[in-house]
């Protein structure tokens, strides 16, 4: 049996301001479909879910997104006008530039070239 990615899904506090921010970074339209759970389909990815959870986020992510970007300062600069904040500085190495981020609720993530 082989499986495919249906979703990813974000545990959150707010799943109707986080799929907000989400859809304004990736691009497609929000859709709540409970007060506990919201989603976005980004245009050529995989579907963005964001379900409510009674736990706040206490420790740094198992998982994140790696966001293909053609300039990683431009791109942080204008997630932080959305709510994220910087990590760090621009990382260069052999293989690409990354910044590191964290959207509105902590969720670790990072722009990416190369």
């Amino acid at each position: 049996m082989r499986a495919h990615v249906q979703e990813i899904v974000l545990d959150c506090a707010d799943p109707a301001a986080l799929v907000r921010f989400w859809a304004g970074l990736l691009g497609g339209t929000p859709v709540d479909r409970s007060g506990d759970w919201s989603y976005v389909d980004p245009p050529e990815s995989v579907r963005l879910a964001f379900q409510r959870v009674a736990e706040g986020k206490t420790v740094k992510n198992r998982v994140h997104l790696d966001l293909a970007v053609a300039d990683p300062d431009a791109a942080a600069r204008e997630a932080v006008g959305s709510g994220a904040a910087r990590v760090g500085d621009v990382v260069t190495d052999e293989q690409g530039s990354f910044q590191v981020m964290r959207d509105p609720e902590g969720n670790e993530f990072c722009f990416v070239t190369g």
